[in-house]
C-alpha cells in the first residue's frame, strides 16, 4: 500500500495482531495454514479431506511424521476466532462420503482448529517442546485475493484497467450491455441512484457471464460482486467502472464523484478488513488450481488464469521469517500451487499436469524464490474419484479412468444418470505448453490443442462399515502435508 497516515494505522494494527499471536503461540504453538484458490477449485474438498485422513490415520506414506509413527494423537479443537465462521468439516465429510456429492462451494471465509500431539524426532527438541502443534485453517474464496491489488489503485486506474480488458477477446462481446450503458451516460453529470444501480447491475452480469462454465474466466474483480454476502445492495457494491473519464478532479455531486466515493468505500469496508484481520497473519499458504477447466475452454481461458493466478500469488508477503518480521511483518515461508482434479486424467498426464501449472505461474514461483519463502507446484486430488484402467480398442490398450460420472453430465450424445459406473478415455495434454499461450494470436482452437474428455465425477463409494471410519482416498495428499507442515513436526 503506498505510505500514508492510513496505511500506517493499518500496518500498526497488523503488527498488534502478529504479537498477540506470537505471544498466544509460545503456550500453544500454532501455524496458520491459508487454503484459497479461484471458483470450483476445490478448497471444501482440500481442507475436508486434509482433516479425514488425520484423524483416520489415512495413507499418507510420503507425510514423514506419520509414517515414522510420530504422531500420537490428532483432534479437532474450539477455533480462537470467536468472530469468523467455524469451517463445517462434519457436514462436508458427510457428504462426501454418505451422501457422494460434492459439498458446497466455499463463499466466505472460515476456519478450523487442527492440533496434533507428537513425538519430536530430535532428541533437544523432545527436551524443549511439548510436542503439540495446532494447525488454524483458513478458508478463503481466491477471488477475495484478486481484490487486493485494488488497494494500490485510484478510481481512474481501475476504470482503464478494467475497460481495457473488457474488449480483449471473447469479453468483449460478453461486456457490450455495460460498455454501451457506460458510454451513454455523462460521467459528470449529477449522480442518480438509479443510474449507479443500473450501472452496477450491467457490470456484474458481465462479470457473472465470464465466469460461466461455458466461459471460464479468472480475472474477475471485484470479487465481492459474484460473492456479495450481508453486502448485497449496499453503496460499496454499488459502483462500476466508467470507460471515458476527463481530465481533472470529478465534480462534487456527479456520478463519477460518487463513483469514486463508493470505489474508495469497497477498498476501506471490504479490501481493508479482509487484509489485515486474516491474510496479513497466514504464515503458510496453498493454492488450488482448476487447470483442466481453463484447458477445457481453451487458451484464451488458460491465459486469462495465467493473469489471474499472478495477480493472487503477487499478493503475497512471501519470504523467510526472523525474530523481528515474525513479530511485526508476518511473512509467508511456504506457497503450494497445487493443480486439483488429478484423478480427472490417467497418471501418464499427472507430470504434464504440473509442467502447464508450473508454465502458470512461473514469473511468480521466480518471484517468491528469490524472498526465500520455499514454493511448490504439484499435481494432487483431494479425494480420488476414479480408478485407473486398460481398455482394449483396436487392438491397442487404451489407458481410461473408471469412476461414476454425475447425473446428467455428458459424453457426445451419451447423458449419465449418476448411478452407473463407466470407463473414460480422458485424452492426452500436451507436451508442450507452450501452445496455449500462443494460440490465441494464432488462431488456434482448444481442440487441435488436446483432446480431452474432462467430465465430473462423483465422490467414490468408501466401505464405511455402518460409520465414518475409514479416509477417503487421495493422490499426492501426502506430498502436500509433507511440504506445508513436515518441517513443524520434525
Amino acid at each position: 500500500m503506498p505510505p500514508s497516515l492510513s496505511g500506517l494505522v493499518d500496518e500498526a494494527a497488523i503488527a498488534f495482531d502478529n504479537i498477540a499471536d506470537r505471544a498466544s503461540g509460545l503456550v500453544n504453538p500454532t501455524i496458520r495454514l491459508g487454503v484459497t484458490g479461484l471458483s470450483r477449485a476445490g478448497k471444501t474438498v482440500f481442507i475436508s479431506s486434509l482433516v479425514h485422513n488425520l484423524l483416520h490415520g489415512g495413507r499418507l506414506p510420503l507425510f514423514e511424521p506419520l509414517r515414522a509413527g510420530r504422531i500420537a494423537s490428532t483432534r479437532l479443537e474450539e477455533q480462537p476466532d470467536d468472530a469468523v465462521p467455524r469451517f463445517q468439516y462434519e457436514d462436508h465429510i458427510r457428504a462426501l462420503v454418505h451422501d457422494r456429492i460434492w459439498p458446497d462451494s466455499t463463499r466466505a471465509i472460515s476456519e478450523l482448529r487442527l492440533t496434533i500431539d507428537y513425538r519430536s524426532a530430535s532428541t533437544w527438541s523432545r527436551m524443549l517442546s511439548p510436542g503439540r502443534l495446532s494447525i488454524d485453517i483458513v478458508d478463503y474464496p481466491g477471488e477475495w485475493l484478486l481484490d487486493l491489488p485494488l488497494l494500490d489503485q485510484d478510481y481512474r486506474t481501475f476504470s482503464e484497467t478494467t475497460s481495457a480488458l473488457s474488449v480483449s477477446g471473447v469479453r468483449a462481446e460478453l461486456s457490450r450491455p455495460w460498455r454501451e450503458l457506460a458510454s451513454s451516460l455523462n460521467p459528470d453529470a449529477p449522480a442518480d441512484e438509479m443510474t449507479a444501480r443500473r450501472l452496477a447491475e450491467t457490470f456484474t452480469t458481465y462479470l457473472r457471464l465470464c465466469k460461466s462454465d461455458e466461459r471460464s474466466l479468472s480475472t474477475l474483480p471485484p470479487g465481492r460482486f459474484l460473492m456479495p454476502g450481508d453486502l448485497e445492495g449496499s453503496p460499496a457494491l454499488t459502483f462500476a467502472p466508467l470507460p471515458v473519464l476527463a481530465d481533472g478532479p470529478a465534480p462534487k455531486g456527479s456520478l463519477r464523484a460518487m463513483m469514486e466515493r463508493r470505489f474508495e468505500a469497497y477498498k476501506s469496508v471490504v479490501v481493508k478488513p479482509f487484509f489485515r484481520e486474516h491474510f496479513a497473519r497466514l504464515d503458510r499458504q496453498i493454492v488450488l488450481v482448476d487447470a483442466l477447466q481453463a484447458l477445457n475452454r481453451g487458451p484464451e481461458a488458460v491465459q486469462d488464469l495465467e493473469r489471474a493466478l499472478g495477480d493472487v500469488l503477487a499478493c503475497f508477503r512471501a519470504g523467510s521469517n526472523n525474530i523481528l518480521t515474525s513479530l511485526l511483518r508476518r511473512r509467508i515461508d511456504k506457497v503450494l500451487v497445487a493443480a486439483t482434479k488429478a484423478d480427472h486424467l490417467h497418471h501418464e498426464s499427472h507430470d504434464r499436469l504440473e509442467t502447464l501449472t508450473r508454465r502458470l505461474v512461473n514469473r511468480a514461483v521466480q518471484t517468491i524464490g528469490s524472498t526465500g519463502a520455499g514454493i511448490e507446484v504439484m499435481a494432487i486430488a483431494s479425494v480420488r474419484a476414479t480408478r485407473e484402467g486398460n481398455v482394449r480398442q483396436d487392438g491397442h490398450d487404451l489407458p481410461v479412468i473408471v469412476g461414476t460420472p454425475i447425473k446428467d453430465e455428458r459424453i457426445g450424445d451419451e447423458i449419465f444418470d449418476g448411478e452407473r459406473s463407466t470407463a473414460v478415455f480422458p485424452g492426452d495434454l500436451p507436451i508442450d505448453p507452450e501452445a496455449y499461450f500462443r494460440s490465441v494470436d494464432a488462431g488456434e482452437s482448444a481442440a487441435a490443442l488436446a483432446d480431452l474428455s474432462i467430465v465430473r465425477f462423483r465422490p467414490p463409494l468408501v466401505d464405511r462399515k455402518g460409520s465414518i471410519n475409514l479416509s477417503v482416498p487421495h493422490i499426492r495428499l501426502d506430498r502436500a502435508l509433507q511440504f506445508l507442515l513436515g518441517d513443524r513436526l520434525a
